[in-house]
């Protein structure tokens, strides 16, 4: 693989407006750049809206396809039952509505890239056939018997626990192997530390310049809350957030309180599902970090408080001296502003499936049972929520 600096990053970051500065990101685009000029299958693994679709269109514009086609497919987006015809096309009469004959993403193409989001969605059927491309460039179109070849470099992406699904028989083994020559892991928003108000001011900053409205402004407890928010709904979740303060509270200073009324309770769980499908945190780590943060918060505020006194206390002839420095606006926190923890009927808290369960009937009864609204909501596909219903008897 090519030697990649830091320049070369922060180009890339800079040309596909990716705004952060955490180690784990930078590793992840980094990768992207060093396997670009390498003609490898490439498998992006991280949670949904964590920012995936930049990474193949680094590879693409970093590598020698960079003058062909680039084509981004949603799987999970397409019915089960027309996605082996959008991929490798259809012939004149293949199936009812087949009135002509037509090309697939993979002879579109041809020469180029083709970036398969959601990849962990694709049927058992379609895995078949993606395989045979892979392994041997070769396709056949839907009602066709004459083979057709294409050149064709795969990016694909998903936020399924893969190994898991090859385990349950959901994904197969060998196409998993074959996708997965190189793999990029793109962290969570809540694992990127400073990148969160990064993000949050570039966010801010854009909607103000576009809609001419107010500056948005957060005080200190606002900040710390919008950092040790856990964020399920990743930089989409956290760009609408502050385009929905940015809106309503343009040109006021945001309190705690305030900002906590735009993120849902539900999310404040002590453990959230990452991209392996398995909890972050046990509960007694969530009780520790959480216990360090407030006694770091009751720390600053006393110090604070302190400074004040002393400043405060001070006899000077000039008016400015006597005023208090700028420093953060701290919230007194006690333990009932402590975020709320889904709790079971007996009093203690719900289970990992037990809260994912609760998530998807409020999502869907919030939703009047519409699913597909529900599926946006959840950051999911239809497809992985009517899995998830009839897995937890919510039909």
């Amino acid at each position: 693989m090519k030697t990649v600096t830091s320049e070369d990053i922060q180009a890339a970051k800079q040309r596909f407006g990716i705004v952060g500065q955490s180690p784990a990101l930078l590793e992840a685009i980094g990768r992207a750049l060093r396997v670009a000029p390498i003609d490898l299958s490439v498998l992006i693994i991280g949670e949904s809206g964590t920012g995936k679709e930049f990474f193949p269109k680094i590879i693409h514009n970093a590598g020698a396809r960079k003058h062909a086609r680039y084509i981004a497919v949603n799987c999970g987006a397409i019915p089960e039952g027309t996605i082996d015809s959008e991929l490798f096309g259809h012939e004149k009469g293949a199936f009812t509505g087949a009135v002509g004959s037509r090309k697939g993403y993979f002879e579109e193409a041809d020469g180029g890239t083709i970036f398969l989001d959601e990849v962990g969605e694709l049927p058992l059927t379609t895995q078949a056939r993606l395989l045979r491309v892979l392994e041997t460039g070769e396709f056949i179109k839907v009602g066709s018997s004459q083979v057709q070849k294409t050149n064709i470099r795969v990016v694909a992406a998903t936020n399924v626990d893969m190994a898991q699904a090859v385990a349950e028989g959901r994904f197969r083994e060998d196409l998993y192997y074959r996708l997965s020559t190189v793999q990029i892991n793109v962290p969570p928003l809540r694992e990127r530390g400073d990148d969160i108000m990064l993000l949050a001011r570039a966010f801010a900053s854009a909607f103000s310049e576009k809609y001419q409205t107010p500056e948005l402004t957060l005080d200190g407890a606002a900040r710390i809350l919008m950092q040790t928010y856990r964020w399920p709904g990743n930089v989409r979740q956290l760009k609408n957030v502050v385009e929905q303060l940015s809106l309503f509270e343009g040109g006021e200073t945001v309190s705690r309180d305030t900002l906590a009324e735009y993120l849902p309770q539900m999310n404040y769980a002590p453990a959230v599902m990452s991209a392996g499908g398995a909890a972050d945190h046990s509960n007694n780590v969530y009780a520790r970090e959480r216990d360090a943060l407030f006694n770091m918060i009751f720390s600053l505020r006393s110090e604070v408080d302190r400074l004040r006194a002393q400043i405060e206390g001070a006899v000077s002839a000039e008016p400015a001296v006597s005023q208090a420095p700028c420093l953060p606006e701290f919230t007194h926190f006690t333990e009932a502003d402590e975020p709320s923890r889904p709790v079971a009927p007996g009093g203690g808290n719900l289970s990992l499936e037990e809260n994912e369960k609760e998530m998807i009937r409020e999502a869907l009864e919030r939703n009047g049972g519409r699913r597909k609204q529900a599926a946006a909501e959840l950051n999911i596909s239809e497809r992985t929520l009517y899995r998830k219903i009839k897995d937890y008897g919510l039909e």
